[in-house]
């Protein structure tokens, strides 16, 4: 089984860079979090278990990347991920999602991440099986219209083949060429049963329906299971080839997982390597002129997370999972409250905190240009679709960028997030357009950009453009 990356916190780092712009404070935190864990691994047993994470919080406005850069941390060390706003937390006794929930699909996400690997690792055994099955198939009741018309372009005359080869064989060769691609068959595949139990439960009681439906599910072949309509289902499509060798492949692949195997790897990914992402951990902060009302919920939430962050056993549907190791990383704006307005006992729990400033001028032009995933090639992309050649010269970044941040300056700051609303204004027109304008090119450059953003620039109320 993978295991997560071994990355030195410069490389961290410098992956980081390729899609977060700045904030080197809190890409550094996260960095030395993360190979503290590949260090705590190489420690004596002894002390292993005594070496805990040290927790991170960060301040900063929204549209900053607090959130990239916990996700992004995850997703390049192979961590278990899971991301929760605070706010939709209540106090145990008060309708809402339990602290708890987040460890459950901490492991949900584990599962997923390591059963996907182990998928991958099956797909050449799997895709074998499939071809089979689609073999058989088309050969099924004796040879079928396409398995015939396909011996009868490959019988004898096929380049490469090899003296002697069975129609069968041929088939195969022909079916790893692509050659049958757009023959119909008729194959059997599985389809998810419909919940036994429908998903009309109140807030707060999702993790219980959704823990009864899969009870009922595991029951297999129980004879009152599929009475009731649940367990394994079994129905012929008729499909493209290419369509159903892909959903054979992926069938057969699941059906090769040691299920056993994936949870047990699973658990430990997620206790040892999973990173917790609490979003907005301000709203739960108990302002100190507060007294009352929504605040009495506020410090609840506080003190059912402490134990959760502090380190304990929580049960899940693949088993008991340790919440010592894991990773946690709140965020929060904190304009209004403070830290100090946590309790004392969670800030504690969360020793390491960053600040990340906000975005000026010169980083939302590096926002723009520099990412794998900027919002420049995105656009680009997109209508390259249509036959659209959208050119964004220098000139039209700087320009979308001064008026981004004049904006978020005048008005609510929100990041980079304000670059999405000036690129959809900007060219609202051409991907309305786009598929009239194929073979042409749209040369964007910094009067093209004041044209069509003058109304944004000048209107003092900008709610309609707010995202």
């Amino acid at each position: 089984m993978a295991a997560p990356r071994d990355l030195s916190p410069k490389e961290i780092v410098a992956e980081l860079d390729r899609y977060i712009v700045g904030q080197a404070e809190a890409k550094k935190a996260v960095a030395i979090a993360l190979r503290n864990r590949w260090r705590r691994q190489r420690v004596p047993p002894e002390l292993r278990d005594e070496i805990l994470p040290k927790n991170i919080i960060m301040i900063g406005p929204t549209g900053v990347g607090k959130t990239e850069i916990a996700r992004r941390l995850a997703r390049l060390a192979g961590s278990p991920f899971v991301k929760v706003e605070a706010s939709k937390f209540t106090e145990v006794g008060y309708v809402g999602r339990d602290v708890d929930s987040m460890v459950r699909d901490l492991v949900e996400a584990a599962v997923k991440l390591v059963k996907e690997e182990e998928m991958e690792k099956l797909r050449g055994r799997a895709r074998d099986a499939a071809e089979e099955k689609i073999l058989d198939a088309l050969g099924h009741g004796g040879l079928g219209v396409g398995f015939r018309g396909a011996v009868r372009r490959v019988a004898g005359e096929g380049e490469g083949e090899e003296p002697g080869m069975t129609s069968r064989e041929k088939a195969r060769a022909q079916l790893r060429a692509g050659t049958l691609d757009d023959e119909a068959v008729e194959v059997e595949v599985s389809e998810r049963a419909a919940p036994l139990l429908p998903m009309v439960a109140g807030p707060g009681m999702e993790d219980m329906a959704q823990g009864l439906n899969d009870m009922f599910q595991n029951l297999g072949n129980n004879p009152l299971v599929s009475m009731l309509g649940g367990g394994p289902k079994k129905r012929k499509r008729k499909l493209p080839v290419r369509d159903a060798l892909e959903l054979l492949t992926e069938e057969e692949a699941a059906r090769l997982v040691d299920m056993e195997r994936v949870t047990r790897e699973a658990l430990d990914r997620a206790q040892n390597h999973g990173i917790i992402f609490i979003d907005e951990v301000d709203k739960i902060a108990a302002r100190a002129e507060g007294g009352g009302g929504p605040d009495v919920s506020r410090g609840g939430v506080q003190r059912d997370l402490l134990p959760i962050v502090e380190g304990s056993n929580v049960n899940t549907k693949y088993g008991v999972v340790k919440t010592d190791h894991v990773l946690f990383i709140a965020a929060g704006a904190f304009h209004v409250a403070k830290v100090s307005d946590l309790i004392p006992e969670l800030q504690g729990r969360f020793p390491i905190r960053v600040e990340l400033a906000p975005l000026g001028r010169q980083e939302l032009v590096r926002i723009l240009k520099e990412p794998r995933n900027s919002l420049t090639r995105q656009y680009v992309a997109l209508l390259a679709t249509e036959g659209v050649d959208l050119r964004i010269g220098e000139d039209a970044v700087e320009e979308l960028a001064r008026l981004a941040a004049e904006v978020n300056e005048r008005h609510e700051d929100i990041g980079a997030r304000r670059l999405h609303t000036v690129m959809e204004k900007l060219l609202e027109e051409v991907s309305f357009d786009a598929p009239a304008l194929a073979g042409r090119r749209i040369a964007v450059d910094a009067a093209y950009v004041r044209e069509r953003l003058a109304g944004l620039a000048a209107d003092e109320d900008l709610s309609r453009y707010i995202l």
